[in-house]
């Protein structure tokens, strides 16, 4: 740490699986009072998740109970996220376990995202909903570039649907593949993936392939947070659900199944629920502690 402060609590816990052998792990600071930018940083880094979430205390003015708002933000080993939702899960989840299950609320850069959580069946559930999202088309040239870095043909691609730049409080990619078998085999140039997603400000690639009406396996390769794949990512799971209703490709009212980490040994299960007339999108799941506390 870059003062005599003692490091603080760093708690490890998983999001989108009630396995901590599932999901995608977060490392989760619940106080982050004195950490600077390079700390959390370094702390993200040596926990070398594709995230971590570091909290510390609200602005004024954010609103939500005394001791369930937060300020929150979100480091890669490379990099700060303005959003990350998986992280987001798993911090919802430890802070369950201090101060109950109820409502939460979240300073993050890309917005102000409440979370509800709940017990159900003996598993802790939260419910992230995400700032206003928007999609974009993206150009050919980038396009293809992505497919190059990829390695996929265009003619892998599920012609129903569009490649677009999607945003629900981070922006990524999203390439539909034609077969299961085309998702599966992943295996991408990263510092050509890594240069083009840093041009066009993205976090990750969504990478998609669609079984059936509401269901959906995904995979996100995560080049400029230093992290060849998120086993199971939420903000991408957000942008997809607002990227799936504008398209019309899902109704308006709809609850999404999400299965990621499948090919990394890492099953999960993300829910994405729509509501028509609201223009946010809601993504829940189920998460679970890693190991044990760690402090210097």
């Amino acid at each position: 740490m870059t003062t005599n402060a003692p490091r603080p609590e760093i708690l490890r816990y998983t999001a989108f699986s009630s396995s901590p052998e599932g999901g995608n792990p977060a490392g989760v600071v619940l106080d982050a009072t004195g950490l600077d930018d390079g700390d959390m940083l370094a702390i993200a880094a040596e926990l070398g998740y594709s995230e971590s979430a570091f909290l510390t205390a609200p602005p004024a003015g954010l609103g939500g109970e005394a001791g369930r708002a937060y300020t929150i933000r979100y480091f890669s080993p490379k990099a700060e996220v303005p959003f990350c939702g998986h992280a987001t899960i798993a911090t919802a989840v430890a802070l369950a376990g201090r101060t109950g299950p109820g409502e939460l609320v979240f300073a993050t850069r890309a917005g102000t995202v409440p979370v509800a959580v709940t017990v159900e069946g003996g598993a802790v559930r939260a419910t992230l909903t995400s700032v206003v999202p928007h999609t974009e088309a993206i150009a050919d040239a980038d396009l293809a570039e992505a497919l190059a870095a990829l390695d996929w043909p265009a003619a892998d691609l599920d012609p129903a649907f569009p490649p677009r730049v999607a945003f629900a409080g981070a922006r990524h990619l999203v390439l539909a593949a034609a077969t299961r078998a085309r998702l599966a085999d992943l295996a991408y140039d990263f510092a050509r993936l890594e240069a083009l997603m840093h041009r066009l400000d993205l976090t990750t690639v969504q990478l998609v392939w669609r079984e059936s009406a509401t269901v959906f396996h995904v995979r996100d390769p995560f080049p400029v947070g230093g992290v060849v794949e998120d086993p199971a990512t939420g903000a991408a799971a957000a942008a997809f659900g607002a990227y799936a209703r504008e398209l019309g490709l899902v109704p308006e009212d709809a609850v999404l199944t999400l299965h990621q980490g499948e090919d990394l040994g890492r099953p999960g299960e993300l829910t994405v629920t729509l509501r028509a007339g609201d223009p946010r999108v809601h993504v829940s799941g189920t998460g679970a502690r890693i190991g044990s506390t760690t402090r210097d």
